[in-house]
């Protein structure tokens, strides 16, 4: 924790009094942009104009302005590009000085759809978990998915491919074939691209049973997320909405573990699982998964077990900050690939604010 005590403090003593001094008094929206950007630097992670061909707009501005978008929560794009044209401060924030500077609506859509098929986001959350946290030793990590409605129509799904026809008559002795492998069982000899590269992402119809018991359906995505302690997103996957969340943990375990050090693993009964509860084993982790009664066991939480999975709750902070306060509900884009790109970059400044949070 001492990197990021000595970043906000270096924060607050050097860079605001130079930007006040430079632009005039910063609000409390301007100082959280400001300390948003200063410890994302996402602009690092855009590449460098070509030197041929029609000009393009220098990206490292929209980058930081998409930052900037999700940090303000304003629900429609060109909002918020109408809000840099008449706050300078803003303006000067994200890297443009005169209000004739500010790209076109056109252009910062071309800009999201181009950060959007690199991955800016997801690679500049990956390398903040790794500056500040990869040495932090976390108690917990929370695994939990939160429905995401889009605003586009479900795929309609293929028809299954028709299977060849038995042979006529009683099988002969020892001659029974074995059931094809689950796909949890196909992830446990895969590496964690070819797991990511296997789950659906295409817009599908989604339903579950939420906390008061009602079942909900929406047309979608889902949005998984491991968490650690003090609602810090940690590893973020989207795949389509009719995935279920058992699908997703093994992979989701798998880059967590790469990057931050816990103890244990808080799953509710979905993730109820002898596979997934091995292998979180084998990482040497010790996961308490809510036990689901559909499997037929008795198995029931010891009081110690029931104590830690109570901070499971921090894994729904995240998924209701996220939606509330850093544009997580108003997906105003289409396709699996753009809408992860809108998600990220909320986590990008979520992530931020419960950092700071920790030393604050």
């Amino acid at each position: 924790m001492d990197i990021i005590s000595s970043f906000l403090s270096g924060i607050q003593r050097h860079l605001f009094p130079v930007l006040e001094e430079e632009m005039g008094p910063l609000t409390a929206f301007h100082r959280k942009v400001a300390t948003t950007l200063e410890m994302v630097r996402i602009e690092q992670g855009v590449g460098n104009e070509y030197w041929f061909g029609r000009p393009t707009s220098n990206r490292k501005p929209l980058a930081r302005a998409f930052v900037a978008w999700a940090v303000s929560n304003a629900p429609y794009q060109n909002d918020f590009r109408n809000r840099i044209l008449a706050d300078s401060i803003l303006r000067r924030l994200c890297g443009w000085e005169e209000r004739d500077q500010v790209p076109s609506e056109s252009t910062f859509s071309r800009a999201f759809r181009e950060f959007a098929e690199a991955k800016l986001a997801e690679h500049t959350h990956a390398e903040l978990i790794q500056n500040y946290l990869s040495d932090h030793l976390f108690g917990h990590i929370s695994q939990d998915s939160t429905k995401i409605e889009a605003r586009e129509k479900p795929n309609k799904k293929p028809k299954p491919e028709a299977k060849p026809k038995r042979k006529r008559g009683r099988p002969k002795k020892g001659e029974t074939q074995p059931p094809d492998p689950t796909r949890i069982e196909r992830q446990l000899s895969m590496t964690v691209p070819e797991m990511i590269a296997e789950l659906p992402t295409a817009c599908d119809r989604g339903t579950k049973v939420n906390s008061k018991g009602y079942i909900e359906t929406w047309n979608g995505f889902k949005f998984h997320v491991d968490s650690a302690d003090g609602s810090i997103p940690i590893t973020c996957i989207l795949t389509s909405a009719s995935v279920h969340d058992s699908q997703v943990s093994i992979p989701l375990t798998a880059i967590t573990y790469q990057r931050v050090k816990s103890l244990y693993e808080l799953k509710d009964s979905a993730y109820d699982c002898q596979l997934i509860d091995a292998y979180s084993r084998s990482l040497g982790h010790l996961p308490i998964i809510d036990p689901n009664p559909r499997n037929g066991g008795t198995r029931e939480l010891n009081p110690a077990e029931k104590v830690r999975y109570r901070v499971r709750s921090t894994s729904e902070r995240v998924n209701s900050r996220l939606k509330d306060e850093f544009g997580g509900r108003m997906i105003r884009v289409r396709g699996a690939v753009k809408v992860m790109a809108h998600l990220m970059f909320g986590i990008l400044a979520l992530t931020v604010d419960e950092i700071l949070r920790l030393v604050q």
